[in-house]
């Protein structure tokens, strides 16, 4: 009578007892239902974006390293860190891109005087580096009329930019601007040679505007 009475009570323990044997659907399914609560609903994007990564993650290590599901897994990952890395290195080159001098500028990161420069451009001519003359020469032009006030000083300016904003103030000497631009620009960025001629062109402008007045107020 006992034993009968006893049977139904081990049934129930063992059941009990016994291990959850659920599929990946159905877990899955349960932890939806989860953060489907209102707790979740009111979770911080960053630590839900996180906490979702790191899931992604889990699963993708929960195989055991081998065969071809570890070895898919260990692809992804890596693909994710190349991602990652090259995001980063974006970044960080757009971050100091910004800092450097506009693609075109006539004056680099130093700062000089156009006395400087031009003494640079005659140091650079007696080595016959004429393209380096040129650019030189050229930066001194644009300091002195800054210097000067003729032009406003305008970072990033372009030698064209340059050549039409002292053109406006100095017109008589507006088509020679333009050709100096043209010349600095063909051997700064069209990787032209300099020659001796067009330094001596440049230079003798230099001295010519020197001596130029204008009665626009920059």
């Amino acid at each position: 009578m006992t034993a009968v009475l006893l049977a139904p009570l081990a049934s129930s323990l063992a059941s009990f007892s016994s291990p959850v044997d659920i599929s990946r659907d159905q877990a899955a399914d349960e932890a939806a239902r989860e953060l489907s609560r209102a707790g979740y609903q009111h979770e911080p994007l960053f630590d839900r974006l996180r906490r979702e990564f790191s899931q992604f993650i889990g699963d993708l290590m929960s195989g055991d390293g081998t065969g071809t599901g570890g070895v898919l897994s260990l692809v992804v990952i890596v693909v994710v860190l190349v991602v990652l890395a090259v995001l980063l290195l974006w970044a960080l080159r757009r971050f100091s891109g910004s800092a450097r001098t506009e693609p075109g500028a006539v004056f680099g990161r130093s700062e000089r005087t156009a006395a400087e420069h031009r003494s640079e451009a005659e140091r650079l001519a007696a080595a016959e580096d004429w393209a380096g003359a040129i650019r030189e020469r050229l930066r001194a032009v644009a300091r002195d009329l800054e210097e000067r006030a003729v032009v406003a000083p305008l970072p990033g300016r372009t030698a064209m930019e340059l050549a039409e904003a002292a053109g406006q103030a100095l017109p008589s000497h507006a088509a020679d601007l333009r050709a100096a631009a043209r010349l600095f620009d063909d051997v700064t960025y069209g990787e032209a040679d300099g020659t001796r001629e067009g330094y001596l062109t440049l230079a003798a402008l230099d001295e010519r505007l020197r001596s130029a007045r204008t009665g626009v107020t920059a």
